[in-house]
């Protein structure tokens, strides 16, 4: 995996009091057809030459939440989930990219990890995620995401 600068998103429709907004997603300036829910695109990582995982904000001062997406250029998206809290703010900052992990800073004082698995791996819902995580439930994920130490409750 390799951070990459190829990505861009164009905006489709802007965040409301109760959705976040979508874009669309351009690789090499090129559209995919692919839209996924945020306007700011705070980092892109390539994770093959099918696969990107996109980390993107709305901009909302005192409720920011990060949504990482899993895209594959011939499935569309493979997986979503979001970081954050209501009435809490956080700052994106990669710290390192290397073969199968991701690890930033946003929110908690916390070291965020975010593993890709090759096939999707077996997950509890409301458990197997760190406090401060949402995702649509299922038993199989293939971003597995973990934060030291814990963030502190809300």
């Amino acid at each position: 995996m390799e951070q990459t600068l190829s990505v861009k998103l164009i905006e489709k429709s802007k965040a409301t009091a109760f959705q976040q907004a979508v874009s669309e997603v351009l690789i090499d300036n090129k559209p995919t057809g692919i839209t996924i829910k945020g306007q700011v695109l705070e980092a892109s990582v390539k994770v093959d030459n099918d696969s990107y995982i996109l980390f993107t904000t709305d901009d909302v001062i005192f409720e920011e939440f990060l949504t990482v997406t899993l895209i594959s250029l011939s499935q569309g998206i493979v997986e979503s989930l979001q970081v954050g809290n209501e009435y809490s703010s956080g700052s994106f900052e990669v710290l390192s990219v290397n073969h199968k992990t991701i690890e930033f800073n946003f929110i908690g004082g916390s070291v965020w990890t975010i593993k890709v698995n090759d096939t999707p791996k077996p997950r509890v819902p409301f458990f197997s995620d760190p406090r401060g995580v949402k995702r649509s439930s299922g038993l199989k994920a293939y971003l597995t995401i973990d934060a030291k130490p814990s963030p502190s409750p809300a």
